[in-house]
């Protein structure tokens, strides 16, 4: 490619295509760009972060009592105690989380106001749900929190022999709560500094694998116990963390203060299952379940207040239609009282009637709202089956696409066992084809009747809940089902009435 020279000396390379700068600069001030439209309509909120999950309201309408019931135990951090261990249960969406986050956020502010050395550390143990990575993340936290009290004590310290080198006598002092007592010269500053120093080096963080649990746990201990506090530990869906890897973190954690010389370890547990209690060990049970704290389920006049009270923060003045809260309300009381649903709801119409560029949200926006979030919890249900629940779900389907509707467990039988020649997948017993059948109807994904055919007896009929061009879409995302090749399935004469 050769080059040409302009008329001001540069050079240019030769184009294959010609630009008109003037029909450049007419498009970009006469064509709107693909966000330009959707930003020209009036949004609907005005925060809609006060809707999600992991937002921490500043009053919690209908949890007063559980909430002062975790004041008055905890209060005791304030003190210098060490505060009774405490297990919330409660079904999902009843305020657990949000109660608990909203008295630590308290705990902590009164601590920092009287000067008091009081923290919470919260673990959402769904995700962090070994031993090993609890022990690491609460030991990283504190060897951070360690780091920054020698770095600010260092700092201290050498202000401190600046002074005394031009003035000893700052080193002298009446207080018995001084600092400057513990040095009777500006060597012994030194010394002080050179250790805290010496310390710092030492305290590297603990990599999330790799490790025997034993040394972990050592630095978690040696961490926590390297200033004088109150550590309140909280493990949301702690039962998930028992149910991964038994009880032997909690056992640990909850036996240390007999253990501990400057800090004090205080623990609050928040589960769904009321019953896990069930499976750990009576000594953990015991000492873990010291104080029990029970968060029934919402009914829909407090949804309503609820959804009242986030919405005027969330969304823009006269934005909500009348009938919009109840609905909301209405369809998440059906589901055990579920805030959490009821506030996804809420958010999902807002988002709709925003994407319509409509000024308000609707009842009609709402139960477009309710349908999705149905279809989303469908399509998260199907793609997380077992493969050989898939395979049975796919045999279904396959029978519904070709016009066979409530289909006995035989047929479905027969379609499974031509899929899982195809995958070169084992071939369950119909009778365990027939439990997967049981758990899929108990999932919702398909609804499973037993009638009676008189003489032939009694059979089970099955038939799709579910959305089926989503659903196949699903199962087909998945790489192993998308190697069948087109099956279609043989189904015998049926002599019905």
């Amino acid at each position: 490619m050769s080059d040409e020279p302009t008329t001001d000396g540069r050079r240019t390379a030769d184009r294959d295509f010609e630009v008109d700068l003037d029909d450049v600069l007419e498009d970009d001030d006469g064509d709107e760009g693909l966000f330009d439209d959707l930003l020209s309509g009036e949004p609907i909120f005005e925060n809609k972060e006060v809707l999600r999950p992991s937002y921490t309201p500043h009053e919690l309408p209908h949890r007063k009592d559980q909430i002062n019931n975790m004041a008055t135990i905890l209060v005791a951090a304030l003190r210098g105690e060490t505060p009774s261990n405490i297990l919330i249960y409660g079904k999902t969406g009843t305020g657990k989380t949000a109660s608990a986050k909203f008295v630590s956020q308290e705990l902590e502010k009164t601590s920092q106001k009287y000067d008091v050395p009081c923290e919470v550390e919260y673990i959402n143990c769904e995700v962090t749900d070994t031993q090993y990575r609890v022990l690491a993340q609460l030991a990283n936290t504190f060897i951070e929190q360690n780091r920054e009290f020698v770095d600010q004590r260092v700092e201290e310290l050498r202000d401190l022999r600046e002074d005394a080198e031009d003035d000893p006598s700052v080193l002298e002092s009446d207080d018995d709560n001084d600092d400057h007592l513990d040095f009777d010269s500006v060597d012994a500053v030194d010394d002080r500094i050179e250790a805290l120093l010496e310390e710092r080096s030492e305290m590297d963080d603990v990599p999330m694998t790799g490790w025997p649990t034993d040394r972990v746990y050592a630095r978690f201990f040696e961490a926590v116990d390297y200033v004088e506090r109150v550590a309140v530990i909280m493990l949301d869906e702690i039962d998930k963390l028992v149910e991964k890897s038994g009880d032997d973190t909690l056992y640990n954690l909850s036996r240390m203060n007999s253990e501990l010389e400057n800090s004090r370890v205080s623990i609050i547990g928040i589960s769904n299952d009321l019953k896990f209690t069930d499976f750990l060990d009576p000594r953990v049970k015991s000492s873990l379940g010291e104080e029990e704290i029970v968060f029934p389920p919402y009914d829909a006049n407090q949804l309503r207040d609820i959804l009242q009270h986030r919405s005027e923060v969330a969304f823009k003045q006269d934005a909500l239609s009348e009938d919009v809260i109840p609905l909301c309300a209405a369809f998440a009381a059906q589901e055990h009282g579920d805030a959490r649903r009821a506030l996804d709801l809420l958010r999902t119409a807002g988002e709709l009637a925003e994407r319509d560029q409509s000024d308000s949200v609707t009842e009609e926006n709402v139960r477009r709202a309710q349908d999705k979030i149905e279809l989303d919890r469908v399509v998260e249900v199907v793609r997380t089956l077992p493969t050989q629940s898939k395979l049975v779900l796919y045999a279904i389907l396959l029978l519904e696409d070709n016009g066979v509707h409530n289909v006995n467990t035989g047929e479905v039988y027969n379609i499974y066992k031509t899929l899982c020649d195809e995958l070169d997948a084992d071939v369950l017993t119909q009778r365990r084809v027939t439990d997967l059948i049981s758990e899929l109807d108990m999932l919702g994904i398909v609804n499973a009747v037993v009638v009676s055919k008189g003489r032939y007896g009694r059979t089970k009929e099955i038939s799709l809940s579910v959305p089926v061009e989503e659903t196949e879409a699903v199962l087909e995302a998945d790489s192993r089902l998308s190697d069948i090749e087109n099956v279609t399935p043989f189904v015998q004469a049926r002599f019905d009435n």
